[in-house]
This record gives structure tokens, sequence and C-alpha cells, in this order.
């Protein structure tokens, strides 16, 4: 590693002057002409900091909510103390996107407020203006590496990633296009950590003190990955780099291992585990062969190929939608169902619940009979059993066994050697589906076991036979059958019950990323810095018409018309609907909102970076074509 080295006499001397300086300067909020015209005199030739510009969160309102955002920087008069993770004054919103010791200290460049100044037309920018923390000049993205070491006063950095922008620059800067324009332009800014802490101030000159052996700069790597080039040897060779950020290393290990695997489109290191695994949207025609009465409330469809031609695989967990027709003339109805029965190209069987006033199940349970055609997806969806030699414990309650009881035939059939444990919550045996079957194939596994509850057993329940115990499984329960905490989770159920259950996984020791959860009518949100929402059920708009393209949340039941007028995204029609979405850059940027395109098409204004995957879609920036079901 190089020897880091201090000021010598002479640069001390001049960093003192231009100090002196610079505190008439740097201090000013406002880069007027005559201000840029000294900074370039002034600094010419030399890396220089000229303002250290500090925040703390605060509410502010935007688009009907509030967010919590540390975007807005002031500039610090005097020195400032840098600490591992943040500057004296400093603090961030969203602390999952921004901040941490991978990203204690945002750096911004004067040439790029030059940049954007001519670019936006713009004359009221200020020091902060882009939410960093040090405004410098002389360090560009396309200049700057990551793993170069520089010196700011007696504080030690090294460069560790470019930005990730999100929505809240846009916010700060007046411009919602502004995520994607730091991106593409190639001048997004870059992180520092910080080797050493110590004291900063306006005017401090920047020393480069050393540098990674594997070498790319920050626009390099930021190109890596947001656009749609992605070289081998070069994210081989960023993978070589030990200063770069875990986060971006994942993101290029993933586009790696993509291009190993199979032939792909989309990109996989941003694509969200939720849009993992697309596939060709359209509906075909599958015949029903068999309907079975699993329970009180439960049914069960098998179902064929109308024409002969083998069905896709499905991975253990997966879901298909069905596109049903109760009336003509009405919108069709949208339901996925989980596959429910062994893997098959030969036949699918789903599992549904009929519950009251349910439009679906109803019509599914007093309209369908063997025989009939039914519009059917391929199997989609990321709740899948993962490949390993861990425990497993596949733990339900109600209807959310039909998709762990996909996995449990997979495990079967592969004659696993792992230890798996079936756990499952009902009310009764009348309200107990699937149970000889869940007893027979457990009875197959060399290390299987079971454990199922009942809440209220009716008086002909036998326990040790339909049953193991009274009451809720709970935390006290998975004590009582040794849950293995190193185990793989896979969760599905009610929505209180599976937020009670992961709670009592985490209390158990079971790490959360090893916990899967799988939510029937819709996805876990995202929505960063946006605090004190109301969760509300999906519907349609208030203003909703009969004209314009259908768009259907296949998985929140919801369809509503699109409006071009009202809306510039198929993300705020969902929102408008309060349809469960997931975003962060809101401009095609991030590919957070990536999502499943069950069928039809769309356009895109603007056009993202780089295009999600064949059968996928970003639904911050694109706009229906014609009629469309989105896995949302």
């Amino acid at each position: 590693m190089p020897r880091y080295f201090a000021h010598d006499t002479a640069r001390e001397m001049s960093t003192v002057c231009v100090r002196s300086v610079a505190s008439n300067l740097g201090n000013q909020p406002a880069l007027s002409a005559d201000n840029k015209i000294q900074y370039r005199e002034l600094w010419s030739g030399m890396a220089r900091l000229l303002s250290v510009n500090v925040g703390l969160p605060r509410d502010i309102e935007w688009k009907g909510r509030t967010v919590h955002t540390g975007i807005w920087k002031d500039p610090v008069r005097g020195r400032c103390r840098v600490g591992r993770l943040n500057l004296d004054g400093d603090g961030q919103g969203d602390l999952a996107g921004h901040g941490g010791e991978q990203r204690a200290v945002f750096v911004y460049q004067i040439e790029s407020y030059r940049y954007w100044q001519q670019q936006l037309n713009r004359t009221d920018f200020v020091h902060g203006q882009f939410g960093e923390n040090f405004t410098i000049e002389g360090l560009t993205d396309d200049a700057v590496h990551i793993g170069d070491r520089y010196q700011i006063g007696s504080a030690l950095f090294e460069v560790t990633q470019p930005r990730v922008t999100c929505y809240r620059v846009g916010i700060r800067m007046n411009e919602r296009r502004m995520p994607a324009l730091l991106t593409s332009s190639g001048r997004p800014g870059f992180y520092f950590r910080v080797l050493q802490e110590g004291e900063v101030g306006t005017g401090d000159e920047i020393v480069k003190v050393g540098e990674a052996d594997k070498r790319m700069t920050v626009a390099e790597i930021n190109a890596l990955l947001y656009s749609p080039n992605h070289p081998r040897d070069r994210l081989e060779h960023a993978l070589r780099i030990e200063a770069l950020s875990p986060g971006w290393r994942s993101s290029f290990q993933a586009l790696l291992e993509s291009q190993t695997t199979a032939a792909r489109s989309g990109n996989a290191g941003l694509v969200p585990a939720a849009a993992a695994h697309p596939v060709t949207p359209g509906f075909r025609k599958l015949t029903v062969t068999a309907i079975d009465q699993e329970s009180a409330d439960v049914i069960s469809l098998t179902m064929q190929s109308a024409d002969g031609q083998p069905l896709p695989t499905a991975l253990p967990g997966q879901y298909v939608v069905l596109r049903l027709q109760p009336s003509a003339g009405s919108p069709p109805l949208f339901r996925s169902y989980s596959l429910s029965g062994p893997l098959s190209t030969e036949r699918y069987r789903i599992s549904v619940k009929i519950e009251p006033n349910g439009a679906a199940g109803t019509y599914l349970r007093e309209h369908v009979q063997v025989g009939d055609a039914l519009d059917v997806s391929s199997p989609r969806g990321s709740f899948i059993l993962q490949a390993g030699k861990r425990p497993v414990v596949l733990l339900s309650a109600g209807i959310g066994s039909t998709p762990v009881l996909a996995m449990l035939y997979a495990l079967a059939e592969a004659r696993s050697t792992r230890q798996v444990l079936w756990l499952h919550a009902a009310r009764d045996r009348q309200q107990h589906p699937f149970a000889a079957e869940v007893r027979r194939l457990v009875l197959t596994l060399t290390r299987g076991r079971s454990h199922v509850c009942y809440s209220r057993p009716g008086s002909r329940d036998k326990m040790g036979e339909d049953f193991d115990a009274t009451g809720h499984l709970s935390r006290s329960v998975f004590d009582e059958v040794s849950v293995p905490r190193d185990a793989d989770v896979y969760l599905c159920g009610p929505t209180r019950f599976m937020a009670e259950m992961k709670v009592a996984l985490v209390s158990l020791g079971v790490a959360p990323e090893r916990i899967h959860v799988e939510i029937f009518n819709g996805s876990e949100s995202m929505t960063p810095g946006v605090v004190r929402a109301a969760t509300r059920t999906p519907h349609t708009p208030e203003d909703d018409t009969n004209t314009g393209p259908l768009v259907s949340f296949a998985r929140s039941g919801i369809a509503a018309h699109w409006k071009a007028s009202a809306y510039q995204s198929i993300l705020e029609l969902a929102e408008a609907c309060d349809v469960p979405v997931r975003w962060s850059c809101r401009t095609g940027v991030c590919h957070n909102c990536e999502s499943g395109l069950v069928s039809g098409a769309v356009v895109y204004g603007p056009e993202p970076l780089d295009k999600p995957a064949d059968g996928n879609l970003l639904v911050c920036c694109s706009q229906p074509i014609d009629d469309v079901v989105i896995d949302l």
C-alpha cells in the first residue's frame, strides 16, 4: 500500500494563502459569473475543496406525500469534523440508499456545475445544490479512479463508487429528469470512504496519496452498470478493484453470472428479485381436466395444454395468471394462483380458496367444469426454492400452503437429504387442505418432519393424527420444534400472519435475507423517503372512465383505464390506484420498478438507459400502447 504523506512546508504555506482568499469566495451561496472566473484563475491546475456542505434530514411536501430527505445541504463556515460515517451536522434521510461507511461523503465538482448551468440554462445554483458534502474543483469523474486515496486537511479518504441517483435530487433541482441526466451524462459524482478521521475546510488542497492496483474511473464504472454494454473483461476487471463498494460489486457479479449461465436480455445487475425470472408475455388455452375439493373452502383445478404441446417448466413456488371472463362485455378478471402440484410439462394444478363474495373464486367454483378452456399465463414469480444444503423450513397458514407445497413436491422428487420442516397453521380439519398429501410427501424425505397447529380444532379432530398442537404458530412453537436458525425459510399466508412470523423468526436468530416471503395480493412496496403514508386497499381511481387502454394490475386485482392527460407513467396510475409499487429514480435508471409484463405492450418516455428483460417493463417511465396486464 502506498505511503501516506503530509503536506510539505511550501504546500502548507500555499494552502494557508489560498484558504484566506477562498474564505471570501467559497462561502458565497451563489456562483456568479465573476466568481467562476476567480475560481478558475485561483485554482488552475490544482484540486481544491471549494465548499463543505452539511444538512440534517427534513420533511418536505411532494406530490401530496411527505418525504424525509437530507438532500438540502448548506455551506459550513470554518473547519468541519469528518467522522467515519458522516460530517458533523450532516445526515441522510434514507440510510438504505445513502450514507454508511461506503458512502460517508458525497463529492461533486464545480466543472459539472458549469456543465449543468449551461445544459439547463440555470443561474441559480448554490453550493450543495446536488446534495454533495464536498464541492470541489479538479477531480472530474472521468479522471478519478475507484480506489484513489486523497488527503484533505487532516482527514484521509478513498473513492468507493459513483453516486446512485434517486428522485430526491430531482426534487432538489426542480427537474424531474435529473436522476437520468446525471447518470447518462457520465457526471454522477462519487463517494468517499473515510480512512482517517480529521478536519476539513474550504480552501483545503486535495492531495492524491495513493491509488488501486486495478484502475477504472468513476465514469467507466458508472457506464459499466447503467449502459447497455457490459463487456465481460471489464466486469472482471472491476471485480478485482478491492476498494469498490460491496453493492456495486454484487451488481457486477450478477452481470457476470448472467453472461455465464445463459444468454438473456435485461440488466441482471439492477433487476430486483421480484422481476428476476421474466417469461414471454401472453396467455394460452389450457383445458381443465380435473376439479377436486381439497377442503371446505379450497378447490384444485388441473389443466393441460389444449393443443398437446408441452407446457413451460415452472420453478417450485411460482404461480400463473388466469384471465377470466365471467360475463360477456364486462372487463376480464385477472388472478394469480400458485402452482400447487408436482413440477410437470404435461399439466398444471392450481388451488383456489373460495372467499365470500370473491368474484374469481365464485366463478371458478360455480361455472367452470371439466373440459372448459381457461386463458393461462406462463409460470412466473421469484418466490422459488433455492438450491443448497441448508435446512429448509416451509411455513404457511391457510391457502398459503400452495406454493410451499410445490416446493415440498420438488424436494421429495429430488430425494433431498436436506433437513426439511413443514410448519402449517389452520383453523381445523375442515379448513386444512392437502393434509394427507403433505404427510405422504414428508415421509418420503429422509430428514423430513412436520408440525401442524389448529387454532380451533373440531370435536372430531384428533391430536397426533390430524394436528400436533392447539393454538397458533409462534416463537415458543419455533423453540419447541427446534426450528434451525441457519435455515432458508419460505413463508406464505395472510398478511398479518406473515408479519408476525417474520418478527418471530428474526428474534429466533434467522437472518432476514434467508426469510423468503410470497404475497398473494400484491407485492412489498418500496417508496424510499416517503413517511406517514397510509396503506390503502387497491382501488380504481375516482375519475376512471371507459376510454383508453385498460391497465390491469394482476396481483392486486385492479384494472383502470389509461389517461395520457392525467398520468406520465404507469407508475403514476398504479399510485392513483394505491397498488403497491417499488421505485427510486422514477426516470428509468435504477430498475427498482421493473415488473413482469403479463400481456400487452408499452412504449417508454423517457427512454430507459438500459432496457428491462424481455417480458418485463419499467413502470416508472412506460405508457401502454394497448390493454396491458402487469404483475403488480
